[in-house]
């Protein structure tokens, strides 16, 4: 019996780059007016990094997994192949207790592929 494959070591940076608050902003714009959009980002940006789940993250966002057939998905899968790092997630808690994934969306379902478990830096307001 061959023994269980270890899990693929996934790598972060410790803080989310510079260009993922924008696309958050971007993002949020669709859900709420652009001044709480702004409003959000800015906590962002102050939010300390904490971990989660990857299948906690899913669960609380309501959002379905992509396959690897999506181009950013596979994107990030090579990164993480490569042991490059990726970028933290971007999260917003809405009102009626759900997660919006802010920034994000395409890791979170490339390192789901490789472990459910796998815990997740990710800034949460």
């Amino acid at each position: 019996m061959d023994p269980m494959p270890s899990k693929m070591q996934i790598r972060w940076f410790k803080e989310p780059e510079e260009h993922d608050y924008p696309a958050s902003e971007s993002y949020l714009n669709l859900l709420f007016p652009a001044k709480e959009a702004a409003r959000l980002v800015r906590k962002l940006r102050r939010a300390p990094v904490t971990h989660f789940k990857a299948k906690d993250i899913f669960r609380a966002s309501r959002l379905n997994l992509l396959g690897v057939s999506n181009i950013h998905v596979e994107r990030s899968r090579k990164k993480i192949k490569a042991g490059k790092p990726l970028s933290p997630l971007l999260l917003v808690r809405n009102g009626s207790g759900g997660l919006i994934i802010a920034d994000g969306y395409h890791r979170l379902c490339s390192v789901y592929g490789f472990d459910e478990d796998a815990l997740i830096p990710s800034k949460i307001v």
